[in-house]
């Protein structure tokens, strides 16, 4: 009878269990509150009313909070589990979309549209940023998200263990959006490499350290805000580096376009910082320079374009030249034409394939 009636008590709690589920189902990133239950080495079960429980891992609670039994705090569903026992509630305080809620929870405008939060990025219980813009232009979407005497970003920092959030104004210019992100350092000067999606920030000397952060905590968050990697310098270094890149930029131009000294500075000067730009920029890019007429500009795109072309054939000559070696032939289930194949495709070695693996 009483293994009966464990049975029975289990079949009861899984169909809840189902019956909350079906209630939470599509609800995923929405922001849910309840009590604290138990706190336990795996996580904290929170008590969400209705038999609901929401369960936040180790990993996703901020790190070195004190929640404890009875307290009331607010979670992120993150998603509907399948465990052993049945459905359960995944919940996150430590994902930037839980920033993102909260704000949109403490600030009417945000909710209403009139603000939008385009991405946050944080090191939860410690720091955090959120790029914001307006959508009505009477409205400053960065005194609106800070409040009256700070007090909506201080509800936010509250339900955080104290994280402190920078509200960073969104740019479209990605260049000016990483200047406002690096806040509150101040960039002195800003080189953008498009190729690479990174920019080199230089700062007074005596701002570097605050413009890096704590462990390198203020650029890391400002990189992940904007989506590009960022190296921050003194000024003195980025200057250096300018004018490194500059010299072996000359030799470039000089060596490959068989140009004079006189022309390849002008191409530095004016910013030309490869033979692809020169090759395959607006011709009215050069012609706009002075010292250039319509001829020089005609001639410097054809021998940037030819230079370009004999790379690309000796590159593919070196590839189709390429044989596989002994080891890589000698591999169980490897046959001729597959090594041969992934030769041309600069897998050579036994050493070659593995590092495609990792």
């Amino acid at each position: 009878a009483q293994a009966a009636k464990q049975v029975i008590v289990q079949k009861v709690r899984e169909a809840e269990r189902e019956q909350v589920a079906e209630e939470y189902e599509g609800r995923e990133g929405e922001l849910v509150s309840g009590i604290v239950k138990r706190v336990d080495r795996s996580g904290t079960y929170i008590d969400l009313g209705g038999n609901a429980e929401g369960f936040v891992r180790r990993e996703d609670l901020i790190p070195r909070e004190p929640v404890k039994p009875q307290d009331r705090v607010k979670g992120l569903l993150r998603e509907i589990g399948t465990e052993s026992r049945g459905p359960q509630l995944f919940l996150t305080r430590s994902a930037p979309d839980f920033l993102i809620e909260l704000f949109k929870l403490e600030v009417p405008e945000v909710g209403q549209g009139l603000i939008e939060i385009l991405g946050a990025a944080r090191d939860p219980g410690l720091r955090a940023k959120i790029a914001v813009k307006s959508n009505d232009k009477r409205i400053d979407p960065v005194g609106a998200c800070v409040g009256m005497r700070g007090s909506r970003v201080q509800a936010v920092s509250n339900e955080l263990a104290g994280e402190r959030v920078d509200i960073i104004l969104y740019d479209e210019n990605p260049a000016q959006f990483v200047i406002n992100a690096m806040s509150p350092a101040d960039v002195t000067s800003i080189v953008v490499d498009e190729e690479s999606h990174s920019m080199d920030l230089a700062v007074d000397e005596e701002k570097l350290s605050q413009a890096i952060g704590r462990g390198g905590q203020n650029i890391r968050l400002a990189s992940e805000l904007t989506g590009w990697e960022l190296n921050v310098m003194t000024e003195s270094d980025a200057e250096e580096k300018n004018e490194q890149e500059s010299r072996e930029m000359l030799q470039v131009f000089m060596g490959e376009l068989d140009v004079d000294e006189d022309v390849a500075v002008i191409l530095v000067q004016e910013g030309f910082s490869s033979l692809e730009e020169v090759a395959y920029v607006p011709e009215k890019e050069l012609l706009a320079i002075q010292e250039f007429n319509e001829d020089i500009v005609s001639e410097l795109r054809a021998r940037a374009r030819d230079v370009l072309i004999t790379k690309a054939i000796v590159s593919e000559e070196v590839i189709d030249q390429s044989e596989p070696a002994a080891d890589l032939l000698a591999l169980e289930g490897m046959d001729k034409e597959l090594a041969f194949e992934l030769a041309s495709r600069g897998i050579v070695t036994r050493e070659d394939l593995a590092e495609q693996a990792v």
